[in-house]
């Protein structure tokens, strides 16, 4: 009898051992949630959408984009890092709540250095600065100019506080020591509806969300932040090439899951996200948005999220940046 005992506790031992193992070779086992800190109709959202259809097609299972915004990502952030741990949940996080986020807000739930498992950076882009059409500003030059003349009167709009929006504005601010009034909302489709409105003046957009109304002569755009011309807007000179040497504030979209899951589930999301990113019509789909498809390894991604951690720190530190 006790040799039986020890038999059956063993093979039920083997078999719970087993069990997780069994579990990742077998991922996934239902839909996938794709999380996005920001409302639809932005840069974030129309990324999420293009990859999560190719990523189901590529796991045989649905994937579902979950629009949650607010805070600046990081409603949707925290939310990521509550999850279970299983790969069935990933954000598409962005450089605001994944590593601006712990720089201004001393209670913020979540740890994104800690509570993450980095899987592949998505894309990368600069910004651009837009105004409505009636303000009377056709260069950078004329803009700080008008925001010279009349300190804090002046506002701009940004998808959320933190996000890459508001820094690059934040960074504009010091560089050109003026003042502008900042102005934040959920997402960058409710913030460039603010614009059209004129709720606002002016606007830190994207250019997939700012491209059509540009073209359709609404807003004007007078410069992009990255340090070189972005191909979207060739016509568009950047901040630096108008007369602040240096500036370069990039906006990036990554994806990870919370991080106590497998390392066989990321290696293998990697894999099928890197394959998706590298794809000539996802290149393509995604270029013609202004956005650069920029795979890469889970330790790569890792590496950049500590110096962007880093470097945005001390941005945060030097221009006050507080939540409102």
């Amino acid at each position: 009898m006790t040799f039986k005992i020890k038999t059956l506790a063993l093979a039920l031992g083997t078999l719970l051992a087993a069990g997780p193992a069994l579990a990742q070779a077998n991922w996934p086992t239902k839909p996938l949630t794709m999380v996005v800190g920001f409302a639809a109709g932005g840069a974030t959202d129309a990324v999420a959408r293009i990859i999560a259809k190719h990523l189901g097609d590529e796991l045989k299972q649905n994937v579902v984009v979950d629009n949650k915004a607010g805070a600046g990502g990081n409603i949707a952030t925290d939310f990521v890092a509550r999850a279970e741990p299983d790969g069935h949940t990933l954000l598409l996080g962005s450089v605001g709540s994944l590593t601006v986020a712990p720089h201004m807000n001393a209670k913020l739930p979540y740890k994104p250095l800690q509570d993450f498992a980095p899987v592949t950076m998505a894309v990368v882009f600069s910004n651009v600065l837009v105004v409505k059409a009636d303000l009377p500003v056709k260069t950078l030059a004329d803009y700080v100019k008008l925001a010279k003349a009349q300190p804090g009167k002046l506002t701009y709009a940004s998808p959320g506080i933190g996000g890459a929006g508001h820094l690059a504005g934040e960074l504009l601010k010091i560089k050109a020591d003026i003042d502008l009034t900042h102005v934040a909302y959920k997402g960058g489709g409710p913030a460039m509806l603010g614009l059209l409105g004129g709720e606002v003046d002016s606007f830190m957009s994207t250019p997939p969300t700012a491209g059509p109304h540009i073209k359709s002569g609404k807003i004007r755009a007078l410069a992009t932040t990255g340090a070189k011309r972005d191909p979207l807007m060739p016509d568009v000179p950047t901040v630096a090439e108008q007369g602040y040497p240096g500036f370069d504030t990039l906006n990036w979209y990554a994806y990870v899951v919370p991080a106590k899951t497998p390392k066989a589930v990321v290696d293998r999301l990697n894999q099928v996200l890197v394959r998706i990113l590298k794809d000539p019509d996802v290149v393509k789909e995604l270029e013609m948005k202004g956005l650069s498809p920029s795979p890469g390894t889970p330790a790569e991604l890792a590496a950049y999220m500590k110096r962007e951690y880093d470097t945005w720190g001390q941005v945060v530190k030097k221009a006050g940046i507080k939540p409102e």
